[in-house]
């Protein structure tokens, strides 16, 4: 063991790795909640079913991605054990399952198309990312486009998807929504209280209805705080305890008890095996992903591989580079040690899970929790890996959750993503206004590929009008140039 993991060459020991293993799991335990959430819309009960869509489907739907998620885990983590031997845990995604979910499931259903089919023809963009991910890792061309990128993009980025990680776990807890006048607003609870004893729609309104109403958005918000707390005072679990925690004060608010079936643990193998294990090789997704009327067309859902393309790669590179750094592990250029073997094992986990069924696959920003708890090898996610085999047989006890005590986790993870913004030079202009339009467009316009695509495009400009491009910036000029031609023939 000492002799593949280098344990104690690189100043650790076998209790301390446990211990950093189990730390990062618990930092990221919440993704088995979220994640099918996010791709399938809250699944049977969720909002989409609420405008009218099929709750079977989507409880097949929801189903199977939370089996895919935790098998990708355990695969993408694995090979970050072996392979490159790093204290990294991978996982889906955040953004781009929401990203998925908008163009794919609530886009299929939208137009009027089978659901079940659009959510396969996401599986097959993603996949045919993940095979551009495994070709430029292979060549070793996605490290060259990592270290090519201008460094106010590297920090605008993963803040820019803390913000729109963040958006989404307030929209899903009701603490912001619609204003015709504003845009948004914050819950309008006076508005509400206001309801007590009038009639909306025939119906009288009691105290008890409005309290009803209420509790998601206070259990979100105390959701955040207590997380807050627990950071503070050094609690590597904070984020699943916050979780757990919410959960059980949405339950005692609104004075009623989960219900579950454990027998439900062999439906969502039934639904995995049915739905999204190999669901992308069904022709019918394959027509769907690049004819249907929600995707647009050949060019739109090439595009819309490149867009997967783009976000996976920077999410990772920002992921890799900090934690990384936090751990001493870079080498004498800056650059992480293993990096080559850190993009494939990703791009691997990014095809693995589409071939499970679910979004994209990539190395989790929580991972730097274990670091800080003292992981430096691989065996720490060997650690990780396994506490994620435990929950594939809790898929009754994960629905619930509801998802004011998961938005919580959204917002936090926000926060911490939302910091790399303090690195970039805002004295700079060339630096300052490309990194701000990446950071403030991703919530704006609700997706993450917009905003690195306008902040590229901000780059090359001011670069090229002030006489500072150099040659090293023909990268991100071609990256600049993809989206200009996303932006004009792809609606998203």
């Amino acid at each position: 063991m000492e002799k593949f993991f280098k344990i104690k060459e690189r100043g650790s020991t076998l209790k301390t790795e446990i211990f950093a293993g189990i730390t990062t799991f618990f930092a990221m335990a919440y993704i088995i909640f979220v994640n099918p959430n996010q791709v399938a819309a809250e699944g049977a009960n969720g909002w989409l079913v609420g405008l009218g869509a099929d709750p079977g489907t989507m409880g097949q739907i929801w189903n199977s991605v939370y089996i895919a998620s935790i098998i990708v885990a355990i695969i993408g983590t694995l090979l970050m054990a072996f392979v490159a031997d790093m204290p990294f845990a991978q996982a889906c995604g955040m953004g781009l399952n929401s990203f998925f979910c908008t163009i794919f499931v609530a886009g299929s259903f939208f137009a009027g198309e089978d659901v079940k089919t659009g959510y396969q023809a996401g599986l097959v963009i993603v996949f045919l990312s993940g095979i551009v991910f495994l070709l430029l890792s292979v060549t070793g061309l996605r490290k060259y486009i990592a270290v090519s990128m201008p460094e106010c993009l590297k920090k605008a980025i993963p803040a820019g998807i803390g913000l729109f990680i963040a958006m989404i776990g307030f929209k899903n807890a009701g603490i912001i929504e619609d204003n015709q006048y504003t845009f948004v607003q914050f819950y309008d609870f006076h508005g509400r209280i206001k309801q007590i004893g009038t009639e909306v729609d025939g119906v009288m309104v009691t105290g008890l209805d409005v309290w009803h109403q209420i509790v998601p958005v206070v259990v979100a918000l105390l959701g955040v705080l207590i997380i807050a707390i627990l950071a503070k005072k050094g609690v590597k679990s904070n984020v699943i305890i916050g979780i757990l925690a919410s959960a059980v004060l949405y339950y005692l608010f609104m004075w009623e008890a989960p219900s579950f079936d454990m027998s439900n643990i062999s439906q969502s193998f039934k639904d995995f095996a049915n739905v999204g294990f190999l669901g992308v090789f069904n022709g019918d997704a394959w027509d769907a992903a690049f004819n249907s009327s929600y995707v647009g067309g050949v060019f739109s859902g090439i595009m819309l591989i490149v867009a997967f393309c783009l976000v996976d790669m920077f999410d990772t590179i920002g992921t890799i580079y900090g934690t990384a750094a936090s751990a001493n592990m870079l080498d004498e250029n800056g650059d992480p040690i293993s990096m080559n073997e850190c993009m494939l094992c990703d791009s691997i986990g990014t095809v693995s899970g589409a071939l499970l069924g679910t979004s994209t696959c990539t190395t989790f920003v929580e991972s730097a929790s274990g670091v800080g708890a003292g992981g430096r090898t691989g065996f720490t996610s060997i650690i990780t890996a396994l506490c994620f085999v435990f929950c594939l047989f809790l898929s009754p006890l994960a629905s619930v959750i509801p998802s004011c005590a998961t938005a919580p986790a959204l917002i936090y993870v926000g926060v911490l993503m939302a910091r790399n913004f303090a690195k970039v030079d805002m004295d700079d202009m060339l630096s300052a206004v490309p990194a701000f339009l990446a950071l403030i467009m991703m919530p704006l316009t609700y997706s993450i590929s917009n905003g690195i695509g306008i902040g590229a495009i901000a780059y090359v400009v001011i670069a090229l009008f002030t006489g500072n491009y150099k040659k090293k910036d023909i990268v991100i000029t071609v990256i600049a140039a993809l989206f200009v031609c996303k932006f004009i023939f792809v609606t998203m």
